[in-house]
C-alpha cells in the first residue's frame, strides 16, 4: 500500500528539455558520477525553489585549487587522517544525491575522523571551516563513528566563498551521536551542502542545522538505517533577513524495521526579499514495520516582503507501522502576545525579542553545546535590532 500526503509533483531531469515524474523517492539517482545528475536549470521538483542561475561554479566539475581555512579541534581518542576518494567510498560513504554533492565528493581526498569503539568523548570534535575569498570551494568530509561510542560533532562555517560540501557520517551499532552544523556566513557567500548520516542497529544519532547567515545556503539532511532500532533525530534553526535564501531539505530512508525519527525546524524571515525553504521527504518503505517518524516545520514572518515555502512530504509502503505524522505552519507576529507583554511594562522592541527568542528556545537548548547556543541568540538579538553584528 502507497500513501501520498502533501506531495506535490516529483521529477529528476534526464535532460534540460525533459522531466521524468518520479514514481517514488525510491527511485531517486544517487551515484558518485558528476554526470550523472544533469546541471540544474531549476524547473526541477528538487531545485524549483533553487536560485540555480547564480550558483553555476558549484556544479561544475572543473577541477579547482582552492581551499578554505580548516581546523580541527580533535579531543583525545579521535584521529584525523586523509585517505583517497576511493578509500573513502569503499568505506561505506553513502553515495552523493544531485550534481553539488558529487562534485563536493569528486576531488582526490577526503578527511576521515575516526571515534574509537566504545569511547566516550567529554569534548565536542569541531571542524572550522573559514573562508577568506570569493574562489570556488569543494570539500569532503567522512566520520566514523565506532560501535557503542558517544560524541558530539560540531561543524562550524563561516567567512565568504562559494562552497559545495559532502558531510558523510556513519554511526556505528549502539553508538550515540549529535550532529551541529552552524552556517555563520557572510552575506554575500553561497553554500550548497549535502550531510548524509547511516544510523546503525539500536544506534542514535541527532543531526542540529542551525542557518543564521550566508546570501544562499542550501542543507540537504539525508537520514537511512544499516539496521532495526536506529533513532533519527533532525532539528533546525533559521533566521533569514532581506536578499538571503536559506534551504534545508531532509530525506529519511526508512528501509529498516522499527526504527524512529523525529523532525522538528523553526525559522524566522523579516525584510523584502527574504526567502526560506523547508521540505521534509520521509520514506516509509514495505520492509520498515514497527516505524514511528513525525516531522514539524514552523515558520515567523516578521515584516511584509518575506516568504516561507514549507513542504511536508510521506510516502508510506506498509500499513504495519506505530505512527506517521506531519504539520506545517506558516504565520505572522501574534500581536496578542506583543500586547500581553506591553501591557506590563515591557517596551515594544523588548516584547519582540521575547517572543521571538521564545519561539527558538525550544530547539536551542537542545543543541548541548552552550557557546553555540548563546552565539546563536545572541544573532537573533542583532537581526531583529537590524544591526550588524
Amino acid at each position: 500500500m502507497s500513501l501520498l500526503a502533501d506531495s506535490g509533483p516529483k521529477a529528476h531531469t534526464h535532460s534540460a528539455e525533459t522531466l521524468v515524474p518520479d514514481q517514488s523517492r525510491a527511485e531517486r539517482t544517487r551515484s558518485w558520477q558528476v554526470a550523472d545528475f544533469p546541471v540544474p536549470t531549476g524547473r526541477e521538483e528538487d531545485w524549483r525553489f533553487t536560485p540555480v542561475g547564480e550558483l553555476g561554479d558549484l556544479f561544475s566539475d572543473a577541477a579547482g585549487s582552492a581551499q578554505l581555512d580548516v581546523t580541527h579541534d580533535l579531543p583525545t581518542g579521535v584521529t584525523r587522517s586523509v585517505v583517497s576518494a576511493d578509500e573513502a567510498r569503499a568505506a561505506g560513504a553513502p553515495l552523493p544525491a544531485d550534481r553539488s554533492a558529487a562534485v563536493a565528493a569528486s576531488g582526490e581526498e577526503v578527511v576521515v575522523l575516526d571515534v574509537p569503539a566504545e569511547a566516550e568523548i567529554a569534548e565536542p570534535v569541531r571542524i572550522r571551516l573559514h573562508g577568506a575569498t570569493r574562489e570556488t570551494v569543494r570539500a569532503h568530509h567522512l566520520v566514523r563513528v565506532g560501535a557503542f561510542a558517544k560524541a558530539t560533532l560540531v561543524v562550524e562555517h563561516t567567512g565568504t566563498t562559494d562552497y559545495t560540501e559532502l558531510l558523510s557520517v556513519v554511526a556505528g551499532d549502539s553508538s550515540q551521536l549529535t550532529i551541529v552544523s552552524l552556517q555563520d556566513w557572510e552575506d554575500d557567500a553561497h553554500h550548497l551542502g549535502q550531510h548524509d548520516v547511516v544510523v546503525g542497529r539500536d544506534a542514535s544519532v541527532r543531526h542540529i542545522a542551525i542557518t543564521i547567515g550566508g546570501g544562499i545556503v542550501r542543507i540537504n539532511t539525508n537520514a537511512s538505517y544499516a539496521g532495526p532500532g536506529g533513532s533519527f533525530e533532525a532539528f533546525g534553526v533559521y533566521f533569514a533577513d532581506a536578499g538571503q535564501h536559506l534551504e534545508h531539505r531532509l530525506f529519511v530512508d526508512h528501509e529498516a524495521p522499527h526504527c524512529t525519527s523525529n523532525v522538528e525546524y523553526k525559522g524566522a524571515l523579516q525584510g523584502e526579499t527574504a526567502h526560506t525553504v523547508w521540505v521534509g521527504d520521509v520514506l516509509i518503505r514495505a520492509a520498515a514495520e514497527g516505524t514511528e517518524t513525525y516531522e514539524l516545520n514552523r515558520n515567523l514572518v516578521l515584516t511584509d516582503g518575506a516568504r516561507a515555502d514549507s513542504v511536508p512530504n510521506l510516502e508510506i509502503e506498509t500499513g504495519e507501522i506505530v505512527g506517521a505524522g506531519h504539520a506545517s505552519t506558516t504565520g505572522r507576529f501574534d500581536d496578542l502576545q506583543l500586547f500581553y507583554l506591553q501591557s506590563r511594562g515591557v517596551p515594544e522592541d523588548e516584547a519582540r525579542r521575547l517572543v521571538v527568542r521564545g519561539f527558538f528556545n525550544s530547539i536551542v537548548q537542545r543543541i548541548g553545546d552552550p557557546e553555540i547556543s548563546e552565539r546563536i541568540m545572541a544573532a537573533i538579538d542583532v537581526e531583529l535590532e537590524g544591526g550588524a553584528a
